[in-house]
């Protein structure tokens, strides 16, 4: 995996996110624009935001939260995971699929009738609209957002009418951001879910050497800037070190047996005889918290090892996700937005294993938790 590429990728994006975003709350918000017009309580929501928390914080939330989503539907887009691709085109074209889909006639027939009947008639000039197929495209995403919200709450919420009301306009254009993800996020990255963590910490790396900057003029790290202060991707080699002699070693000691060992590169052998160790006789008994989880790189690791030992015990192969979900694996995370691509990480592991249709009628979600309230990141 190219991590330069996402480096640069991810920080330029966040620049850019942040530029659009901002110029856009400056229109929406200017007296006599049309949005003050047609959508008046959005405009209500978004200014008492804005007095709550300050222009600053609503751009930036919203700016991740489009780069959230963005980048989470590239990854199902590249594995297959959308039965339309959303931000990714068709082999042979260039829009996004979704669109050129909808310019054909055909939309996604789980989205809402309402959205169908309005993005047909953008798109026939039955609806003026000076960008119609930009127009269309941001109708549609939105849709397939909150499509989404029933399989993965925590990573697709509802989308407040504000939220879509910032949605920057440059989706489409060759250099623009979703063209620019598609490029950083290729197949080959996306074999592997870790890509997201990696975005992630790209993404608020700036924002982190910000705080440090401050800390030596005695600038003190505020609660919202937490995140960006104590955020770190685990290389997978620790990763591995740490799973493997901790969960694996677990299972071997009650295990004997177990060819568990011959799958764990970075196990370390105990030299002496164990008998002081937690007596486990299945898997399902396996409780795995990561009290400062992240974006899940840990909890994703985990779950691979978990998903040989049960099928080293004989279980079916279409249980074996869901049992891992609703049994043996906890993150607790101070960042809601990490958190959430935790939850999301492993939602794709379960997709993974399990194909995505039967992901979708498996109902044992992520365990990850908000660590000051304790509440699923939801």
């Amino acid at each position: 995996m190219d991590t330069n590429a996402l480096k640069t990728f991810a920080k330029d994006a966040r620049r850019s996110l942040i530029a659009q975003i901002g110029a856009k709350l400056t229109h929406v918000l200017a007296e006599g624009s049309p949005e003050r017009r047609e959508n008046p309580s959005a405009i209500g929501t978004l200014e008492a935001l804005v007095k709550e928390q300050g222009k600053e914080q609503v751009v930036e939330k919203v700016s991740y939260t489009w780069f959230n989503r963005l980048s989470a539907l590239r990854f199902m887009d590249a594995n297959g995971y959308n039965a339309i691709k959303v931000v990714s085109p068709s082999d042979s074209g260039t829009r996004p699929e979704i669109l050129t889909e909808a310019i054909d006639g055909n939309t996604d027939k789980e989205l809402s009738e309402r959205t169908k009947e309005r993005v047909q008639a953008i798109l026939s000039g039955r609806e003026a609209s000076k960008d119609p197929h930009g127009e269309a495209y941001r109708l549609l995403l939105v849709a397939t957002c909150n499509k989404l919200n029933t399989v993965m709450p925590f990573m697709f919420e509802r989308i407040a009418d504000y939220t879509e009301l910032l949605l920057p306009t440059d989706l489409l254009s060759s250099d623009g951001i979703a063209s620019q993800l598609r490029n950083v996020m290729t197949v080959d990255a996306c074999k592997d879910v870790e890509v997201i963590g990696w975005l992630y910490q790209f993404y608020i790396s700036e924002k982190k050497d910000d705080v440090f900057d401050g800390l030596k003029k005695n600038i003190k790290i505020t609660a919202e800037n937490i995140p960006a202060a104590t955020q770190l991707f685990t290389p997978h080699w620790i990763v591995r070190y740490l799973v493997e002699n901790s969960l694996g070693r677990l299972w071997l000691l009650n295990h004997p047996s177990s060819a568990l060992a011959k799958k764990m590169d970075y196990y370390i052998t105990p030299e002496d005889t164990e008998t002081d160790f937690l007596r486990i006789s299945s898997p399902e008994e396996i409780r795995i918290c990561d009290p400062a989880c992240g974006s899940g790189h840990m909890l994703t690791y985990a779950f691979d090892l978990l998903h040989v030992i049960y099928e080293e015990e004989g279980y079916d192969t279409n249980d074996i996700p869901g049992l891992i979900l609703a049994n043996n694996l906890t993150g607790i995370e101070i960042d809601d937005r990490a958190g959430a691509l935790a939850a999301f990480a492993l939602a794709m592991k379960a997709a993974q294993y399990l194909g995505w249709d039967k992901f979708q009628r498996m109902t044992a979600q992520p365990n990850a938790r908000f660590a000051e309230s304790g509440q699923p990141f939801r």
